[in-house]
């Protein structure tokens, strides 16, 4: 079974403020992106690695992260799209022929383990869609247009999903055809899958497998690191 893994890291990072991209804002001296590389290249299930990063940041991706850092498993760098949903498709369109497993990631979520990539692959060929999640803690309503509240969601089965998201090839292209030939824009590579009528098992997640996105998603993370986990692993390369 070969088994590739997607990373998505083609964000303009608008809520993260003017600057270095969030992707490429240093954590603990190396860039945010190549802690999340770290664990993929580290995985031994990952055959390679496709790496999607805007077009205007292909060049200095390679020069400051693929090379500086010597990833070896990294077998392209592929333009993004405008959103999130055009990068995944133009690196699922790169996949290898013979390619079995896909494993979509973001970029911005340093925190994923070498245990949760493999246990995503285990489950990914067996079931065919898996993702991670984690129960939400606190009360979640629907609102409307005016901030009004419409209900209270039942928090028993309400859950946040995380990546990485892990499919069968032929599933994952037939969900990003049909998104496209429809138009439809989902928020996660699974809530296409879904459109299929096929069945997404969740895997639980961690906590700590915090997405980056604001300025003060990257100050807990270098807090993480410093404080709760082993800084020869996130400093290793």
């Amino acid at each position: 079974m070969k088994v590739e893994a997607l990373i998505v890291a083609a964000g303009k990072g608008i809520r993260f403020g003017e600057g270095r991209k969030k992707q490429f804002q240093l954590l603990l001296g190396k860039p945010l992106l190549s802690h999340t590389l770290d664990k993929f290249e580290s995985s031994p299930s990952i055959k390679s690695i496709l790496l999607v990063v805007s077009q205007e940041d292909m060049t200095y991706c390679l020069d400051e992260v693929v090379e500086k850092y010597n990833y070896k498993k990294i077998s392209q760098i592929i333009p993004g799209g405008k959103h999130r949903q055009d990068s995944v498709k133009n690196g699922i369109d790169y996949l290898s022929k013979d390619t079995d497993i896909v494993v979509i990631h973001d970029g911005v979520r340093p925190f994923v383990t070498i245990e949760m990539i493999e246990e995503s692959i285990q489950y990914g060929g067996r079931f065919g869609a898996v993702v991670f999640g984690v129960p939400v803690k606190d009360t979640v309503k629907m609102i409307d247009k005016d901030r009004i509240v419409v209900k209270t969601l039942d928090r028993e089965s309400t859950w946040l999903i995380q990546t990485p998201q892990t499919f069968h090839v032929n599933i994952i292209r037939r969900a990003y055809q049909k998104a496209q030939e429809d138009g439809f824009l989902g928020t996660d590579d699974a809530s296409l899958v879904e459109r299929l009528g096929i069945k997404i098992h969740v895997l639980p997640g961690s906590n700590m497998n915090l997405k980056i996105t604001t300025p003060e998603d990257l100050a807990l993370a270098d807090f993480f690191l410093r404080n709760y986990l082993k800084k020869e692993d996130c400093l290793k390369k």
